[in-house]
């Protein structure tokens, strides 16, 4: 018997510890995870043990990726979800300080936006009633029914594209330059124009369809 606990003999024995080792590490993991997207949900992204270059990239990319978000799937709440689900997947992978930070959020923003427009075009659910509560106070309301219509239409259109021509016209009508989206989809910067024109074309004719 060995003290301070029992005897641990073999490579079963040292197995067992491995294992608690690394269910230790990852339920400390977690909690981190779980702490970061608390923080982020709370928009109180200080805290102990958060990194520095973490809380900047926060602070400095966050607005833009719940507008590309909230472009997309047109519900504040939603895209503020969207932000929280990218900003903790980017922390769970990668360093806050990678050079790559900025593009890959804004991919990440516009794929995991359509995401959820997908899937809301799946369970049949439309964002037509919110968007003529929104403008129940114009002037004239058959002109709101009509541009709550046109809302709808337009996600639904975006949630049929394919992902990379969904992706496109998400991250150019959220404002991002040729350059940016180059650089958030992996895309030649010279390309983007022309991709862009077949993205706008396909996105007509799927309107007319």
């Amino acid at each position: 018997m060995t003290r301070g606990g029992p005897s641990v003999g073999g490579k079963a024995g040292w197995a067992t510890i491995g294992r608690r080792r690394h269910i230790w590490r990852f339920g400390g993991a977690l909690k981190e995870e779980m702490e970061v997207a608390e923080r982020l949900r709370l928009g109180t992204v200080p805290g102990p043990g958060m990194p520095p270059a973490f809380e900047e990239l926060f602070r400095r990319e966050y607005p833009r990726v719940v507008a590309i978000a909230h472009r997309v799937v047109a519900d504040v709440a939603e895209a503020e979800d969207v932000a929280q689900d990218v900003f903790v997947s980017f922390y769970r992978k990668h360093p806050a300080d990678a050079h790559y930070a900025a593009p890959w959020l804004c991919a990440a923003a516009a794929h995991t936006a359509l995401n959820v427009l997908r899937s809301r075009e799946r369970r049949g659910k439309r964002d037509a009633v919110e968007a003529l509560r929104r403008d129940a106070q114009a002037p004239d309301p058959a002109q709101a029914a009509e541009t709550a219509e046109t809302r709808s239409e337009v996600r639904a259109v975006l949630a049929r594209l394919p992902e990379r021509s969904a992706a496109l016209l998400a991250l150019r009508y959220s404002g991002l330059s040729y350059e940016e989206i180059a650089a958030a989809l992996g895309l030649r910067q010279s390309s983007i124009g022309t991709l862009l024109r077949r993205a706008e074309d396909a996105f007509r004719k799927e309107v007319t369809r």
